[in-house]
């Protein structure tokens, strides 16, 4: 009888590999790509885990410890991050012209082995974690939050509940936060830094729903689903479609999505796109969820960043803190 353990298992996925195959052409994107490739896989063996598998630009790996799989991502981003680091040689040099993405999913629970492969649903759930993660981020599940002790638990912010794709039951996700990476070591070289301040707020307004969003009730979800954070009732949304997150002193937009995410900037003509990508928003303008804003059809939700004094001017309904 195949035996069941319970084991974390990882699954990483490189994006950008395909601009970089237009821009530097096979030779040099196919050396930039395997180069990385085998970073993430001697990283997992690093942290006493295994590949199962590798997927084009990602793999699969497994560990017995969520312990040695959070560091192991954790390393995984800052090495990938230190091939492009000015000084490097050789393909450092390729790969800063078109910097690869990383994003990371991380499940716990009971697998099964067999024939050399990993089966179970914590194998679904992380390889479906991957659709949800945004440029070089860490999603976990619950259970892997639940192995880990405080210091590690204090770097992760609740996502709330998302509905994975081919998964009937919603799932409950936090983001790792960002290690100290070594280009921030740099910094303290000129001194104490200011930490960034808290956010002041942003408003959103689809139809008659209007919410303000800041500090403890961020991130928020834009989204089809009902666990999203502001549910968007069209079918054209996704059930998660799109994320807004403080990071960095900045409200960060994420797209979520299949059918991309835009934004229009009041007083800017140019409309950007966002497939499985992000920006920063500021001032006010629109966010068109799975088709432009120039499309009158489609749902489009507005948005302003708000100063702390003006949240204060706004009734309680209008607030969702």
């Amino acid at each position: 009888m195949t035996p069941i353990v319970e084991r974390t298992v990882l699954f990483a996925d490189l994006r950008g590999s395909t601009s970089m195959y237009e821009t530097l052409g096979n030779t040099d994107a196919t050396a930039v790509v395997t180069q990385s490739i085998s970073l993430l896989a001697r990283i997992v063996g690093n942290h006493d885990g295994r590949v199962i598998k590798t997927l084009g630009d990602g793999l699969m790996a497994m560990f017995v410890s969520p312990v040695s799989a959070v560091a192991a991502a954790d390393d995984m981003h800052e090495s990938l991050e230190r091939i492009g680091a000015p000084g490097d040689g050789g393909l450092a040099v390729q790969a800063r012209l078109v910097p690869l993405k990383l994003q990371v999913g991380l499940a716990c629970g009971e697998v099964i082995e067999m024939s050399g492969d990993v089966f179970g649903d914590a194998v679904n759930v992380a390889a479906r974690l991957i659709d949800h993660a945004g440029d070089n981020e860490t999603l976990v599940t619950a259970n892997v939050l639940d192995g880990l002790g405080h210091p590690q638990r204090s770097r992760f912010r609740s996502l709330d509940r998302m509905q994975l794709r081919g998964r009937v039951e919603p799932v409950h996700v936090h983001l790792l936060e960002a290690a100290r990476r070594f280009g921030d070591t740099a910094a303290t070289a000129f001194g104490d830094i200011t930490p960034a301040p808290e956010p002041e707020g942003i408003r959103l307004v689809w139809m008659d729903l209007s919410r303000v969003y800041a500090g403890a009730s961020l991130p928020v979800v834009l989204g089809r689903s009902p666990q999203a954070t502001y549910i968007i009732d069209d079918t054209r949304v996704s059930r998660s479609h799109a994320r807004i997150a403080w990071h960095g002193g900045t409200f960060q937009l994420t797209d979520l999505s299949y059918n991309g995410t835009y934004v229009r900037f009041d007083h800017d003509p140019e409309i950007i796109s966002l497939r499985r990508g992000s920006c920063t928003l500021h001032g006010s303008g629109v966010i068109g969820l799975g088709a432009p804003p120039s499309d009158a059809a489609s749902p489009s939700v507005r948005f302003e960043i708000l100063r702390f004094a003006d949240t204060q001017r706004q009734p309680p309904s209008d607030f969702d803190l």
